[in-house]
């Protein structure tokens, strides 16, 4: 057994290691899944890694049908989609397996296939979760194939609203998968671009999470463990894809940061979901690129934390030392420093502005930011003029 194998129990049942996939039909069994649907995105419907899982379940005597018409940013087309390709085949059960979109429409298939509102009243406000019939969510087994979302431990995910072109955010506690493989082998194959990108994700979700407000040290003591995780061995997945170790400590770090943005997120979330609406960007590169502009945005209130961070990540000159860090960050992985370098312009600022106002993840912002604030901050990024985006 390698220092990277085992089994977690928090949040759910996570199997760690080089070759859990095999352990995918007793998972299956664990969440009670007789005849899955496995749900993935198309650039891995022929994947070696996708055939490879689909051996061992055959093996095991599971009938089991694919779908995976889902987008990199995914609709409520391709979740009403999964949901009838789940009726046709006489599923019982889920299997989401890629990254953060196969992840997101998995779960989100298994909530709408037995409910009769739409998925909107779903969404993540107030107590709308109990709006959903709880006893009609089918099992879902998730087995991510990039290190970024985390969506894997998480309890929501995300959908673009075709209609207005906005990104949703959909919760109920059911939605956390029963169980979870978490094999870095599933991961070797990703291009080094998409490493970096989905890295970005991840580092986004911890550091936010860290500086959101409020009492939640379980939360920051993990949030500040997955971003050294992504410090250390997010640089060597990119150098080399084969290495076993960064990959799984990768894998840990998207998982850390899941659970550890319970606590909340912030405007590096609220700016890059409707950046992903409207220009179909990359979400963790989005992430990346947004990062530094909303950390000295809320400078005010995140500087003494943000100093004890550079501390303890040994990085010297405090919360300027931690932003120098960041940047150089970005470089070395190759993630622009400018929105502008992504195609987004300033004709549609005021769109994004009011969006990013109302994106649920706005609430958990260290500052209270308003469209105004955000308009500020959407041009800044876009020009690439970090000193514009300070308060």
């Amino acid at each position: 057994m390698t220092a990277f194998t085992g089994a977690w129990n928090y949040p759910t049942r996570v199997l760690v290691g080089p070759g859990r996939i095999a352990d995918l039909p007793a998972a299956c069994d664990q969440a009670g899944i007789r005849r899955p649907l496995l749900v993935t995105d198309p650039g891995l419907k022929d994947s070696a890694i996708l055939a490879r899982a689909l051996d061992f379940l055959k093996s095991a005597g599971r009938e089991v049908a694919v779908f995976a018409d889902v987008k990199g940013n995914p609709t409520n087309a391709n979740v009403e989609a999964g949901v009838a390709a789940y009726r046709a085949a006489g599923a019982d059960g889920v299997i989401a397996f890629g990254g953060g979109s196969g992840l997101d429409v998995g779960k989100l298939v298994a909530l709408m296939v037995g409910q009769s509102r739409p998925i909107w009243d779903f969404e993540d406000v107030g107590d709308w979760w109990t709006r959903a019939d709880a006893d009609k969510i089918a099992p879902i087994v998730a087995v991510p194939t990039t290190a970024g979302t985390g969506s894997e431990v998480g309890r929501a995910a995300v959908v673009t609203n075709e209609e207005t072109h906005e990104k949703k955010i959909i919760f109920h506690p059911k939605l956390l998968p029963a169980v979870v493989i978490s094999d870095p082998e599933l991961t070797v194959g990703l291009p080094p671009k998409l490493t970096a990108w989905t890295g970005f994700d991840a580092l986004a979700h911890c550091l936010e999470a860290f500086s959101a407000p409020g009492f939640h040290p379980m939360a920051d003591g993990i949030a500040v463990n997955g971003a050294r995780l992504v410090k250390i061995y997010l640089p060597r997945a990119v150098a080399d894809g084969t290495d076993i170790e960064a990959r799984a400590n990768m894998l840990a770090a998207a998982s850390m940061g899941a659970a550890a943005f319970q606590k909340g997120l912030g405007a590096i979330h609220s700016m890059s979901h409707p950046i992903g609406a409207l220009y179909d960007t990359h979400h963790g590169l989005t992430n990346g690129v947004v990062m530094p502009y909303v950390f000295v945005a809320n400078r005010p209130a995140i500087e003494e934390r943000f100093g004890h961070l550079a501390r303890s990540f040994e990085i010297a000159g405090g919360f300027d030392g931690f932003i120098d860090w960041v940047l150089r960050f970005r470089r070395e992985l190759h993630v622009p420093h400018s929105l502008g370098e992504l195609g987004v312009g300033e004709d549609r600022i005021d769109e994004l502005a009011e969006k990013a106002e109302r994106d649920p993840s706005t609430g958990g912002n260290p500052l209270p930011f308003k469209a105004a604030d955000f308009a500020r901050l959407f041009r800044a990024a876009i020009r690439g003029d970090l000193d514009a985006a300070r308060s």
